[in-house]
């Protein structure tokens, strides 16, 4: 497969995670491509982690459909889930599709084509380090798809999967809070394109005394993880406020959500279908204000691609 080619060199593409309220995102992400706008710099941590490398794969189903609950994965979500012992989320049932030989695969001789960075966060448990995770790091599928759902592993319902023989989990436990620009910072970007999973004005409150014993029990033991547990509130809001500044200084632009109808534990497919569709009218709506950010005038940049392919069975639309 010949090389991709991108358009957006100055400007970093950042995913908030958030669980199933990335079904909204991800209708966000299939309207760049729908409009052939390409990154050549994404990144992202827990569920952004799964928009970062969907987007880069360009496949707009799997986009569309990574948040979707189906057949095969209503029954990886709750607590039936929970009682068989394989958490909350059951992250070998939900990650499983990513592989070749199942329902949804990654296209991964798409992603390798494409010359893009791309930046994955998680945070190691022993050591209250963030971990973030590059290119070489993602050497073969199956490798990739595991760091991705390392980035995704919320302490307490899923499962952690060792890499390399550390413990990680769910990225939005370390720097940043779960709002991942400091990864495009580091690299050296000035410029930003935010997802956000949260509507404008959103702020974390400070964990009740009841959060604060599910916390003491869920990082029994590891008090690297209890401490950013406890602090995840105040480091999100921080960060959170960074990324307006700027914004306020011209640097940043932020896509909240017009509304946030699904939570992150959302399984009800008719409700993830609609924040799907709501997310990406909103794109719609909005890809002029973006045009003008990225390329200088609302009818300004590349233009748009091929239309969305056909949905597959199953895929639920709300009329």
């Amino acid at each position: 497969m010949e090389a991709l080619v991108n358009n957006v060199f100055d400007c970093a593409l950042v995913f908030e995670g958030g669980g199933y309220r990335a079904s909204y995102t991800s209708g966000i992400a299939n309207v760049l491509l729908e409009q052939g706008i390409y990154f050549d710099y994404a990144c992202g941590l827990s569920a952004g982690a799964s928009n970062t490398i969907n987007y880069l794969s360009r496949d707009r189903r799997r986009v569309r459909d990574s948040f979707m609950v189906d057949q095969r994965t209503r029954n990886a979500v709750g607590i039936r889930s929970l009682l068989h012992g394989k958490g909350y989320f059951d992250a070998d049932a939900l990650y499983a599709g990513a592989l070749a030989d199942d329902a949804l695969p990654f296209d991964w001789e798409a992603f390798s084509a494409n010359p893009a960075r791309a930046r994955i966060q998680a945070f190691e448990r022993d050591t209250g380090r963030t971990v973030c995770f590059c290119r070489k790091d993602m050497s073969d599928l199956v490798r990739t798809i595991n760091l991705v759902r390392a980035s995704s592993t919320l302490p307490g319902a899923m499962t952690p999967l060792p890499i390399d023989g550390r413990v990680l989990y769910d990225g939005g436990m370390g720097t940043g809070a779960g709002i991942p620009i400091c990864m495009a910072e580091d690299d050296g970007f000035k410029r930003f394109f935010f997802v956000a999973s949260r509507p404008c004005g959103y702020r974390k409150e400070a964990p009740t005394n009841g959060e604060r014993r599910m916390y003491a029990r869920v990082a029994k033991d590891h008090p690297y993880l209890r401490n950013a547990l406890l602090t995840r509130w105040e480091r999100y809001n921080a960060a959170l406020e960074h990324v307006e500044e700027l914004a306020e200084e011209g640097r940043a632009l932020i896509v909240y959500p017009d509304e946030m109808p699904v939570s992150s534990t959302t399984t009800s497919p008719k409700k993830l279908a609609a924040a799907y569709e709501a997310g990406h009218a909103q794109g719609v709506k909005e890809i002029g204000r973006w045009r003008e950010f990225l390329f200088g005038a609302p009818d300004a940049g590349p233009p748009a691609g091929p239309e969305t392919p056909a949905e597959p069975d199953g895929y639920v639309t709300i009329e």
